[in-house]
């Protein structure tokens, strides 16, 4: 009981300073710099800049749920993690998100990630090259996902469109257009991927599967 004692007026001592006018004040641990890593896209300044309304406050009563809603404004972040290093320094670990395509909507440009969030545009070098998707994020993430199933190349892909009728084509890098039925797509997929080195080797240019168990070469 008398250990207890001690060690409660050490920590008391430790966190509180009195002053003359005899005011306790919890010891000055006040956030002086935070360090981002594992960020390769966003600038680490800029997510400072996010954060500057927390810096001066007090590590100890610092909540995640307050770092958590000024980071996840940036549509950039899939996720992060948080270290406090006693006494002033706050290390946030970011994990961004991956796009996959960029999508064409309202006239704007943005990023779609891998589970077809928007994601802001930026000209990013590293993806200059992503297809482009002229349609709606929710119509392009069914078809997105069923892209999959097949193991259809997405780095084949230049463009994907996507009509009022609720079908799709898709525009290759080599000026190839596959032109898809709106309903039983996924067996037209199919039979382009097990055909694609016959058929453009004969250098069609338009693959048509709009008629019901036809293939219409152009």
């Amino acid at each position: 009981m008398k250990k207890r004692l001690v060690i409660s007026i050490f920590i008391l001592l430790f966190l509180t300073t009195i002053t003359s006018k005899q005011t306790i004040k919890v010891a000055k641990f006040d956030l002086k710099e935070i360090y981002i890593e594992n960020n390769s896209l966003l600038n680490a300044d800029d997510i400072k800049k996010q954060l500057i309304s927390i810096y001066g406050k007090n590590l100890i009563f610092l909540k995640n749920i307050e770092i958590e809603k000024k980071l996840m404004k940036n549509s950039f972040i899939e996720g992060f993690n948080i270290k406090k290093k006693y006494p002033n320094t706050l290390k946030i670990k970011i994990f961004e998100k991956k796009p996959i395509a960029i999508l064409i909507k309202n006239k704007k440009k943005y990023y779609l990630s891998e589970k077809i969030d928007l994601i802001e545009f930026n000209n990013f070098q590293n993806f200059k090259n992503l297809p482009y998707v002229i349609g709606n994020e929710n119509e392009f993430k069914i078809f997105y996902y069923n892209l999959k199933k097949v193991d259809f190349p997405l780095g084949l892909v230049n463009k994907f469109v996507l009509y009022d009728s609720k079908r799709w084509d898709i525009e290759t890098i080599n000026k190839n257009t596959i032109k898809l039925p709106s309903e039983n797509y996924l067996e037209s997929l199919e039979n382009y991927l097990k055909f694609r080195n016959q058929i453009e080797s004969k250098k069609y240019k338009l693959f048509d599967y709009r008629i019901n168990n036809q293939l219409i070469l152009k």
